[in-house]
């Protein structure tokens, strides 16, 4: 089972980047650390390709009114969602959005919303707006190196190292809603807004929290379940990776099953082996993995992320890192494969001949 962190939450990523075969960052005695966890799951297929006939999205209204909403009332306002994704958390992503410029993630448990992420344009996401600059919305929100929460006699308080108030504070907008701002540190300029009740943050916890009383203990998933799970981590990681792309005025990419493949071995090589770096332990790298599956490219990038509590804070700590940003944004490539693992996360950019 996945090793509890109460009080800290470890978070990593190591990028490299392939060009014509041309290996940079390709030390693996730099690049390699041990990541203790102990799960396993086995590889399952789906079919990734994008539900185009969704309209755009019309959030009417402030953006966390909706949560504590029933999913018939979203179903009646947004219709059926693109797809169902299970979570590793209690509650099912219900996903709206478009290929283009929307992009939502609603987490409904008992039939409730308890969360939101959204992601793009035009979205209403008052007051949070997307787009809007760091400076500003910090004057608005007085951003805090400690937010608590308390609960019965229960007490918890959430601690922001200088790192989480630059790219992910968090603020409190009453007793039982929070919402995790996420900055593009580059542009400073909010990125995305993801919306959480008391109950799904204590379950996250992405920062390291002190507690007087209880933390809920980690669910334990079947091997069904985990196969579920990352499925949907992995639609998740293809979608808003479009999403930032064409944000940023570059070309979509599209789905490449065979990539795909190649990059879950990774992140599952990494967890079973418990090391975290581009080359495995036999010294092999992205170039002889995507070799091996006979993938043809010209060009070729690779993500790695570790111990993210789910797909969007995977993506946005990809964003924020310059190695990463580069291969995210990389205007060359034409193809993406995903690969998730637990919570080893594996991206493979490759630009096709």
């Amino acid at each position: 089972m996945r090793m509890i962190r109460n009080i800290v939450i470890l978070l990593i990523l190591i990028t490299g980047l392939y060009i014509y075969f041309d290996e940079t960052n390709s030390n693996p005695d730099e690049l390699k650390k041990s990541i203790k966890e102990n799960m396993h799951i086995d590889h399952t297929e789906e079919d990734n390709k994008q539900d185009t006939s969704q309209p755009n999205i019309d959030v009417k209204g402030k953006l966390y009114d909706w949560i504590d909403k029933s999913s018939d009332e979203l179903k009646e306002e947004l219709g059926e969602p693109k797809r169902k994704d299970e979570s590793a958390y209690g509650y099912t992503w219900w996903i709206y959005g478009n290929e283009k410029n929307q992009y939502i993630q609603f987490g409904i448990e008992n039939h409730k919303i308890e969360t939101i992420y959204a992601i793009g344009e035009d979205i209403s996401t008052a007051p949070f707006t997307i787009g809007t600059s760091y400076n500003s919305l910090k004057n608005d929100y007085d951003f805090k190196k400690d937010v608590s929460y308390q609960k019965g006699i229960s007490n918890y308080t959430f601690h922001l190292k200088e790192e989480d108030l630059k790219m992910r504070p968090l603020v409190k907008i009453n007793q039982e809603l929070y919402a995790q701002l996420y900055f593009d540190t580059f542009t400073k300029k909010l990125s995305s807004i993801r919306l959480l009740s008391a109950n799904v943050l204590l379950k996250q916890r992405p920062y390291e929290v002190e507690y007087r009383g209880k933390l809920e203990k980690e669910k334990e998933f079947t091997e069904t379940q985990w196969k579920e799970i990352q499925n949907g981590m992995k639609k998740q990681i293809f979608d808003i990776t479009n999403i930032m792309r064409t944000s940023h005025e570059l070309n979509p990419l599209q789905w490449d099953e065979e990539t795909s493949k190649v990059a879950f071995a990774h992140s599952k090589d990494m967890e079973n082996n418990q090391y975290f770096s581009h080359y495995g332990l036999d010294g092999t790298g992205l170039k002889e993995r995507l070799g091996k599956k006979k993938i043809a490219y010209v060009a070729a990038g690779e993500n790695i992320a570790a111990q993210y509590p789910d797909a969007p804070a995977a993506m946005e700590g990809w964003l924020n890192s310059e190695g990463h940003r580069q291969a995210l944004l990389n205007k060359d490539y034409t193809h993406l494969g995903v690969g998730v693992y637990q919570f080893y996360y594996t991206q493979n950019f490759i630009k096709k001949p």
